[in-house]
């Protein structure tokens, strides 16, 4: 693998498979993209995404697992007394 720097990214060479290298253009074309480098940063940044995802997935799951009865109790009042009006003050920020 070569690496070289240009313009704020790193050029790098990889060795991939035929299928690989057919996923990539089909995403290049689907996505009318210039470039398979364009592709591939497209899968990255997808493939962190539902990284990022399932590990707030994961850990809300270990919070809500690990959170005792009265912790629970607290959240559902405080969800009761917000209600429909947390939604409008989002919004509205």
């Amino acid at each position: 693998m070569t690496t070289r720097r240009t313009a704020g990214r790193v050029r790098k060479s990889f060795t991939l498979s035929p299928e690989a290298v057919a996923f990539v253009r089909e995403t290049r074309q689907r996505h009318g993209l210039r470039s398979d480098s364009e592709a591939v940063e497209l899968l990255l940044r997808e493939a962190m995404q539902a990284t990022k995802a399932q590990e707030i997935d994961a850990a809300c799951k270990e919070y809500y697992d690990t959170a005792s009865e009265e912790e629970l109790a607290e959240q559902l009042e405080w969800a009761e007394m917000a209600g429909p009006n947390i939604l409008i003050a989002t919004q509205d920020e």
